[in-house]
C-alpha cells in the first residue's frame, strides 16, 4: 500500500494531519500547473486552495480508479475554467505587457520579429477563447499542460477515442480560426 494511499485512509478517518500531508505532496506540482491554466499565479493559488477545499469536502467521492493527483488536479481545472467563465473581463494589452515584460526584444532577430511572434500568440490565444468549451478544454490540456491521452480522457471524464477524435475537431477548428483572422489582418489592395 503506497504512503498517499494510506493518507487518503487515514484522512476518510478523520485524520487532518494525513490530509495535510496529501496537500504537502501536491500543492506544488498542482500550483505549477494552474499557472499554465490561469496564466496567473495569483489566480492559480487561489483556484489551488480552492481545489483543496472541495477535495477535502469530496474526499469519500474520490473512486481510486485514478491517481489522486489527476482526481486532484480535475478538481482545480473545473474550478480554474468556472472562475475563468464569471470573470470574462478582458485584460487590457498594456497590463498583459507590464505584467509579463512582453518588452523585451531578442537583438539576434529583426527589428519586428518579436512583435510579430507576439502579435502570433496574441492571434493564437483569441483563436482559442473563440473556440467552443470542449475545444478549448482539451486543446489546453495536450497542448499547453502536455498531459497524455489517458489522463485527459480521466479528467474530462471521456473516452480516449472522444479525447482523439475531440482533439482532432479541436486542432482543425483552431486552423480554421486562425485561418479567418488572418485573412481579416491581411492590407486590402
Amino acid at each position: 500500500m503506497s504512503e498517499e494511499t494510506q493518507l487518503i485512509d487515514h484522512a476518510l478517518k478523520g485524520d487532518r494531519g494525513a490530509f495535510n500531508a496529501l496537500v504537502e505532496l501536491n500543492q506544488e506540482r498542482l500550483f505549477a500547473s494552474m499557472i499554465q491554466v490561469t496564466g496567473s499565479p495569483d489566480e492559480a493559488e487561489e483556484v489551488v486552495q480552492e481545489a483543496f477545499i472541495r477535495a477535502f469536502l469530496k474526499l469519500d467521492t474520490f473512486q481510486r480508479n485514478s491517481q489522486f493527483f489527476t482526481w486532484l488536479y480535475r478538481i482545480a481545472f473545473n474550478s480554474a475554467l468556472t472562475r475563468k467563465r464569471r470573470k470574462r473581463a478582458r485584460i487590457s494589452l498594456d497590463y498583459w505587457r507590464e505584467s509579463n515584460g512582453l518588452e523585451v526584444v531578442d537583438t539576434a532577430d529583426a527589428v519586428d520579429e518579436p512583435m510579430l511572434r507576439q502579435e502570433r500568440v496574441n492571434m493564437v490565444r483569441e483563436a482559442i477563447q473563440i473556440l467552443s468549451e470542449d475545444h478549448r478544454k482539451i486543446l489546453v490540456l495536450r497542448e499547453m499542460q502536455e498531459r497524455s491521452y489517458e489522463d485527459i480522457a480521466v479528467i474530462l471524464e471521456i473516452s480516449i477515442g472522444t479525447v482523439r477524435s475531440r482533439l482532432s475537431r479541436a486542432r482543425n477548428q483552431l486552423k480554421v480560426t486562425l485561418e479567418a483572422m488572418e485573412s481579416e489582418e491581411e492590407p486590402k489592395t
